[in-house]
């Protein structure tokens, strides 16, 4: 007995320095470069939320990265000023944009937006949106854009040392507790991680709250609801929500071991190729890597790797496929009404190729996308528009299974019918 024992002591003592993994820095080097790469494309909108990963991580094309940084101080720059001056909220991209810039060391001061025929700063523009999230809040017990958004903002101005006021946070604890953060009856992973980013902020902060004990609550419903919504397979929520979820556990405290069961599913995920969307890549890298957007608090820019470095990108033709599959697009509009349309299509297309053959075919099908940071999402179909502002989108699903991506990146590879819903939420 002492004997076998001892075996298993010596097996252990072995094993204890082993990695449970041994292409996990081949892994996370490869998504760093896919999204070094994907700032090369010249037609989309750059995105901040891809350079606040390249800055948090370890490896670093500084030149690169500084092309970025200015494309974003243009572009993104433009669209937001472009969206600002046409009275729409722009939270989301107004907070992700001081990040991405807060993550480059930039003079956030330096750079202001004009409304109406003021021109002031990135954060005074910021704190405006909040308030006005804030008293839409008090009136219809829902912000303008959403829950995501408005924590986005809460974590902007923290990270970017601003008080934020006790009423505007206040409303977020709020909704934490009482359940208002969900997108029709599902739980919104995506939405109360990044709850828990800004809360974690303002409790790191020492920002004066109407009730300290009320964040506490609110902190630890979060991690409860993250922890509980944790799949056998280790995903928290999906595939696609499990980095954000991971690097809200680890800014609230959790110990994410590299080998627990979410970190190799997000490496599963990756060897699978499943993260092919750059605003994907963004939130799970820097999971992998251990680090939160709250690192941009303390973050420094001195001293950085400037190793990475991109391979020629290999010219791959892309023939068409001889296969094809069948597939049946059902619409359903707000009123109830439905129509339904059959074509064959290449198989391996995307949605959005679908959908415009479909329009091309002249079958009486029509429909118009917006940009997002995600990609191309449906805005009306067959004439009808889904809009946030009243609080509708066009949901879809594959045999009643609701998509987990967007119609750019679905593919159809099998017959299939495609449900295109107006759903309210």
């Amino acid at each position: 007995m002492k004997a076998i024992l001892l075996v298993v002591a010596a097996l252990a003592a072995l094993t204890a320095g082993s990695p449970c993994v041994t292409d996990h820095d081949e892994l996370v080097l490869r998504l760093n470069k896919e999204l070094l790469r994907s700032t090369e494309e010249p037609d989309s909108l750059p995105n901040p939320s891809v350079h606040i990963a390249l800055r948090l991580s370890t490896h670093h094309n500084l030149a690169r990265e500084s092309q970025h940084l200015n494309q974003l101080k243009t572009k993104l720059h433009e669209d937001i000023q472009k969206s600002l001056s046409g009275g729409q909220m722009v939270v989301g991209r107004l907070a992700l944009y001081i990040l991405a810039l807060k993550s480059s060391c930039h003079d956030l001061d330096s750079l202001t937006l004009s409304e109406g025929e003021s021109s002031d700063a990135l954060l005074t523009h910021l704190k405006r949106q909040m308030e006005k999230e804030k008293e839409h809040i008090a009136l219809s017990h829902r912000p303008l854009t959403n829950y995501y958004q408005y924590s986005l903002g809460i974590l902007a101005l923290c990270v970017s040392g601003v008080r934020v006021s006790s009423h505007v946070s206040h409303k977020l604890t709020h909704a934490v507790q009482h359940g208002q953060i969900k997108h029709g009856d599902s739980l919104c992973i995506d939405s109360y991680a990044m709850a828990g980013m800004a809360l974690q902020c303002l409790k790191e902060a020492g920002t004066p709250l109407r009730n300290e004990e009320e964040l506490s609550k609110a902190l630890a419903t979060i991690k409860q609801k993250l922890q509980h919504s944790q799949q056998a397979d280790g995903h928290i929520g999906n595939e696609f929500s499990t980095g954000l979820a991971l690097q809200a556990l680890l800014a609230m405290g959790s110990q994410v071991k590299e080998c627990s069961t979410s970190m190799e599913a997000l490496r599963s995920d990756a060897r699978k190729g499943t993260y092919h969307n750059a605003m994907a890549i963004s939130q799970t890298l820097p999971a992998l890597q251990q680090r939160s957007y709250l690192h941009l608090k303390s973050h420094e820019c001195r001293n950085e790797d400037d190793t990475l470095v991109l391979d020629a990108a290999p010219v791959v033709e892309v023939l068409p496929s001889l296969t094809k599959v069948p597939v049946r697009v059902e619409v359903l509009k707000a009123d109830g009404s439905s129509s339904e349309y059959r074509l064959d299509v290449p198989s391996g297309s995307s949605l959005l190729e679908v959908l415009t053959l479909l329009r091309d075919h002249q079958m009486g099908f029509t429909f118009e996308t917006e940009d997002s940071l995600w990609g191309p999402f449906l805005s009306r179909v067959n004439g009808e528009q889904a809009r946030q502002t009243d609080r509708r989108y066009w949901h879809l699903s594959s045999d009643g299974n609701g998509l987990r991506e967007g119609i750019k990146d679905y593919k159809i590879v099998t017959a299939q019918k495609i449900t295109i819903k107006n759903t309210g939420y």
